[in-house]
């Protein structure tokens, strides 16, 4: 039985043969393209060959890509694990044809490799062919029809119609036909009761696409109309994953040797068994060995969990792999950093990103881990307070609370309440979740009109030399995105150099004949350089002189080259171990994240800033080649992780002892035009990574200017002491009696007024309870009185309330011995029946809680509704 490897290879091996050059897989993070946060089919980073932006170096490709996709049909995330078959992160295998072959090759040489290379049964493959659409006048696929015909029975070649069978990448753009091939994985019995053809694309578990052959031949326009493409091409997926069942003949993809290693490791972490069912325990052990895998490759390539964007997709997959070992594994410490290093041996020689980095991955997971664990525990706490004040169903409301709050699925939620005698509020979940990804869609929605094209042509960039150019207008377009309107524009040579590496784009200017437009951002949108402005001339000209900003150019490429020299000393000072994780240059400052594991000390800070400005004032020339990739490499040239590099690369040379990185960004000539730099802060960023904020030539010039003149400040308000740090501790040392002093007096004037108030207790059904509004003056006494009210009468409740600059205070506090006897809990009385009555939020202990509100008139029927329930 082959293994995976050898099926990935063997792969490789056919097109090869095929002429095809093999291509590594791009990053799983995209950067670059607005339409997409990760790689999620194996074309997208050979989309810019498709759209025409880029003409592609080879004409044939293959590749094995990483791809991660959590929406859309089959792949929401909740899903995943449930089922044996879809995942998160995936390898998809693809060969390509940049207008070279066609249909017939395409189909002949992808039956040739699954039964003659695979030896997969023939008699068990299906085809799928597109049979048209009149309402688009798309004729039906007659060359692929007919090759099919050559290969198998007309009752195993299948129509399908456009949901199925014609591929477009999005609302707009290239898009073609397609045609797969299915597998029957059933047994013989079921085989010869329902004909493989009657089950292809109905979702049967083991009726399964296994190949996608797309032949590109049209482009979509924004008014829903095609045009052919001058040229066409190939693209097709196979997934590797349901390929390997298919091979290995396993009923799951869990089953084979891609996730195998990892579900043992999981069994002998937790000392659970795998038995491959559709039990909890097990639906656990597959969503880990998924999961896994999508944090890992996508943490390896550049991307950290984080509370918004690609970063927060990651951090919800690992959240989800934590909530299911926690409840249904009944592990309850960090187990996903455990399997990294499991996964980066398994893909070494293929994905060897993970290994090389593996204990930084180890790292932030592990504290992703912890966060969320304590999370958990809260969350936890929450559906007992939710389960306790239900009146048979918690509702929707709630149980999304949960979901996005504290990262309970809907399905552990249910779990829990259904041990409890409890129904939940599905659709009112469902409505706050569509509710939510509406608000999101409308957060993000950009709506692009179609391009008008004035010339055909390529997209150069030539400000590396030049900061202003008379170009040709290719084609510009207006977009809408958060109601404001703006206008891109796609010129044939341009100085702007547009957002990439952590520098921001340019600024600058269009002057078109009789009129100037002010450029106010340069993107990139895959390899297109757009122009970004917030006006149109009258008349479009067909000619157009683009000038850059010199000013914001020169202080933007200071911060880069800084960038640079900073890199290079914090591997110094720190360690090799440094590895840039993220970076954005501006013309006011740079911001720099690197991987360490420790705060940096006053003195490691000065060490740096030394280092720098030495090599400031050396002035060293910043010397820029091109070369091939290799030879760069040999040179100690840094290449960052998540970012892919052509054959031929731009390397950034300072001193090639001291600082070889490769990079696309704009640098001054020689470091002495930096002037000097200052650190201007140090901070963590996520677990691992720490960022450093800084600033160079006049823009540090102008930081040192300010802090000299808050340091004169201090100095006059201190009436200039000789010794202004002696002064401030002895200030501080002052101060610190003071407060002392004046706590102690105001203890003890609190105790005299809680001693006051203990005779005004009254006795409700059996309970002594004090009720009473006084004056303080600031929320915190109320606290306080309560605690010393404890101390002199033992068995008590007592609400006390106070109204402070027109805003209403309340603290309700309750002897433990009631909390046991009677039940009673001050967080609930806060949340139940204060909060509403004075329009606020509050919370504590069962002991004691306090809440602020609005309506300081209600304060007298917060006392009598809290005396109400003795």
């Amino acid at each position: 039985m082959m293994t995976s490897g050898e099926i990935r290879q063997a792969f490789f091996d056919f097109f090869q043969a095929k002429g095809h050059t093999i291509v590594p897989s791009a990053p799983i993070v995209v950067k670059n393209d607005p339409t997409l946060m990760f790689t999620n089919a194996g074309m997208n980073q050979f989309k810019n060959y498709f759209l025409g932006n880029k003409k592609a170096p080879y004409s044939r490709a293959a590749d094995t890509q990483k791809c991660l996709r959590v929406s859309g049909k089959h792949n929401d995330l909740e899903e995943v694990g449930v089922d044996t078959y879809h995942h998160t992160m995936f390898e998809m295998l693809g060969n390509w044809s940049f207008g070279d072959y066609f249909k017939a090759e395409a189909i002949e040489w992808s039956w040739q490799l699954l039964t003659e290379v695979y030896k997969i049964p023939k008699d068990r493959l299906y085809a799928s062919v597109f049979e048209g659409d009149v309402k688009e006048g798309l004729p039906p696929s007659l060359i692929a029809l007919k090759k099919w015909k050559e290969i198998l029975p007309d009752q195993r070649i299948v129509f399908g119609k456009k949901k199925d069978n014609f591929w477009e990448m999005g609302d707009t753009g290239p898009c073609g036909p397609c045609s797969e091939i299915h597998m029957d994985c059933r047994p013989d019995e079921e085989r010869k009761k329902i004909p493989g053809e009657q089950l292809v694309n109905k979702d049967h578990p083991q009726v399964i696409e296994i190949w996608n052959n797309v032949f590109i031949q049209y482009n979509r326009k924004k008014d829903g109309s095609l045009e052919p493409l001058p040229s066409t091409h190939v693209d097709t997926g196979m997934g590797l994953e349901r390929l390997v069942r298919v091979i290995q003949g396993k009923d799951s993809n869990y089953d084979t040797d891609i996730f195998s290693g990892i579900i043992q490791q999981v069994a002998s972490i937790t000392g659970k068994k795998y038995d491959g069912s559709a039990t909890w325990e097990a639906v656990a052990f597959r969503v880990l060995a998924d999961h896994i895998r999508a944090i890992s490759f996508t943490i390896a390539d550049g991307q950290l969990p984080s509370n918004t964007g690609a970063g927060y997709v990651i951090r919800r997959i690992l959240r989800r792999a934590v909530r299911y070992y926690y409840s249904y594994l009944g592990y309850k410490q960090p187990l996903l950093e455990q399997l990294v290093p499991v996964l980066a041996n398994q893909f070494e020689n293929v994905f060897p990103e993970l290994q090389q980095q593996v204990d930084f991955v180890k790292r932030v997971v592990r504290e992703e881990e912890e966060a969320f664990l304590r999370t958990l525990e809260r969350g936890l706490r929450r559906i007992e307070e939710l389960i306790s004040a239900a009146a048979g169903t918690i509702a929707g409301a709630a149980a999304f609370e949960l979901y996005d709050t504290y990262g309970f699925p809907i399905d552990l939620t249910r779990l829990i309440a259904g041990e409890k005698g409890l129904t939940v509020d599905e659709k009112g979940f469902e409505d706050q979740m569509i509710k939510q990804k509406d608000r999101s869609r409308a957060a993000t929605a950009v709506d692009a009109a179609d391009w008008v094209v004035v010339k055909e042509g390529g997209n150069q960039f030539v400000g590396y030399d030049s900061l202003e150019t008379f170009t040709q207008i290719l084609k510009y377009r207006k977009v809408t995105a958060k109601g404001k309107e703006a206008y891109q524009w796609i010129l044939e040579k341009t100085p702007f150099y547009a957002e990439s590496g952590g520098q921001v784009g340019d600024n600058g200017w269009l002057h078109f004949a009789g009129k100037s437009i002010e450029v106010i951002d340069t993107k990139k949108d895959n390899d297109l350089i757009v122009h970004v402005t917030a006006a149109m001339p009258s008349a479009v000209t067909p000619t157009v002189t683009a000038k850059v900003n010199a000013t914001n150019r020169l202080e933007t490429a200071q911060h880069h080259s800084a960038t640079h020299l900073l890199h290079a000393a914090l591997r110094q000072v720190l360690g090799v171990h440094v590895a840039q994780k993220g970076s954005m240059v501006h013309a006011a400052n740079l911001r720099f994240d690197f991987s360490h594991f420790a705060k940096m000390s006053v003195t490691e800070i000065l060490q740096v800033e030394t280092m720098v400005n030495e090599k400031i004032r050396a002035n060293i020339p910043v010397v820029i080649q091109s070369m091939p990739k290799e030879e760069a490499l040999r040179l100690g040239a840094m290449a960052l992780f998540g970012e892919k590099y052509g054959d031929v690369v731009r390397v950034v040379i300072i001193d090639p002892s001291y600082s070889v990185e490769l990079c696309g960004g704009t640098h001054v000539g020689s470091t002495g035009q930096l002037g000097y730099f200052k650190i201007t802060g140090e901070t963590a960023v996520a677990a691992g990574v720490r960022r450093v904020e800084a600033c160079c030539g006049k823009q540090a010039e102008v930081y040192l200017q300010e802090q000299l003149q808050l340091l004169d400040a201090v100095k006059q308000a201190f009436k200039n002491p000789k010794e202004l740090l002696r002064a401030i501790e002895q200030l501080q040392s002052e101060n610190a009696k003071t407060k002392k002093q004046f706590e102690w007096l105001e203890m003890r004037e609190l105790r005299e007024r809680s001693k006051s108030l203990v005779p005004e207790m009254e006795t409700v059904n059996g309970i002594a309870f004090l009720g009473k509004q006084i004056a303080v003056d600031n929320p915190e006494a109320l606290k306080k009185i309560c605690t010393a009210l404890k101390l002199l009468h033992a068995d008590h409740v007592a609400v006390l309330t106070a109204q402070i600059l027109g805003k209403s205070y309340v603290a309700v506090s309750v002897a433990e011995s009631i909390v046991q006897s009677k039940g009673l809990d001050a967080r609930k009385i806060i949340k139940e029946k204060v909060a509403p009555l004075i329009q606020g939020g509050g919370g504590g202990q069962k002991t004691l809680a306090t809440a602020g509100g609005q309506q300081a008139d209600q304060l007298p029927a917060v006392i009598n509704a809290v005396k109400a329930l003795l």
